[in-house]
């Protein structure tokens, strides 16, 4: 008897398309519960052995500046809006505490309910729900499962690593 061959990795269309169902399905999305102060979240099955998040938004917060290290993922606003801003630039993966940005590298991107985006490795980005009075929530993919996520800081065209997480720190 042959060993099962090894799974395909789902690619970043594959992990958009996650999303993009599992947000479609209203019984899930109502089912997230809801915290006025601060975000909420509910781990699922992700295809082809991903990490994936269902997480709720209140008014106001974000999640500051991060990457997912070596990971491709995918993320979908399921209710409300989410804004993205991005940096247009391959920064370095290691080796570094203190960049300087060039000019034209900042990208924001508006994602009302039903709009998401696949992305690729070190993406640098930050999610914000700006709206004052409505919750968000969004369904996220993750291939590899999380190794670590590295948060910034950023001022003016500096952006500086301040922090590197690893699973442990958010299970």
């Amino acid at each position: 008897m042959s060993p099962a061959a090894p799974s395909q990795a789902p690619t970043q269309a594959d992990l958009l398309d996650f999303v993009r169902r599992t947000a479609a399905d209203a019984e899930l999305i109502a089912s997230l519960p809801l915290d006025p102060e601060g975000r909420t979240w509910v781990r699922l099955d992700g295809p082809g052995g991903s990490e994936a998040w269902l997480i709720g938004w209140p008014p106001g917060s974000g999640t500051g500046w991060h990457d997912h290290a070596e990971s491709v993922g995918a993320f979908l606003t399921a209710a409300g809006e989410l804004k993205e801003n991005s940096l247009a630039a391959r920064l370095p993966s290691n080796g570094w505490k203190t960049l300087e940005l060039e000019e034209g590298v900042d990208r924001e991107r508006r994602l009302p309910t039903g709009k998401g985006r696949a992305f690729g490795q070190h993406h640098v980005h930050e999610v914000l729900n700006e709206s004052s009075e409505e919750h968000a929530i969004s369904v996220h993919a993750y291939y590899p499962p999380l190794p670590q996520i590295r948060r910034y800081s950023r001022t003016g065209p500096v952006l500086r690593l301040e922090q590197v997480e690893r699973p442990e720190d958010w299970q």
